[in-house]
């Protein structure tokens, strides 16, 4: 979280000078509904998957989501 943190920070002085365009809280939430649905969609596959090899990748991809997830739940927080 303390590199998202400096990102957003340096992202903050960009905005300042007028060097990238503003993001916006609704974009967030739009990206955060797709990821909170694959996620869902994940933990599906997950739960129907019998092959050991198969689950263990899933497992990988959920705790990848689950990350996305905080980071857009922070960002979203940070631009509140």
């Amino acid at each position: 979280m303390k590199k998202l943190a400096a990102k957003v920070a340096d992202y903050k002085q960009r905005l300042e000078k007028g060097q990238t365009s503003e993001i916006k809280p609704d974009h967030v939430q739009k990206v955060l509904a797709k990821l909170e649905k694959k996620q869902v969609d994940l933990k599906a596959r997950f739960d129907a998957e019998t092959d050991p090899g198969e689950r263990e990748r899933l497992t990988g991809k959920l705790g990848i989501a689950r990350e996305q997830i905080a980071r857009a739940r922070w960002l979203l927080d940070e631009l509140d």
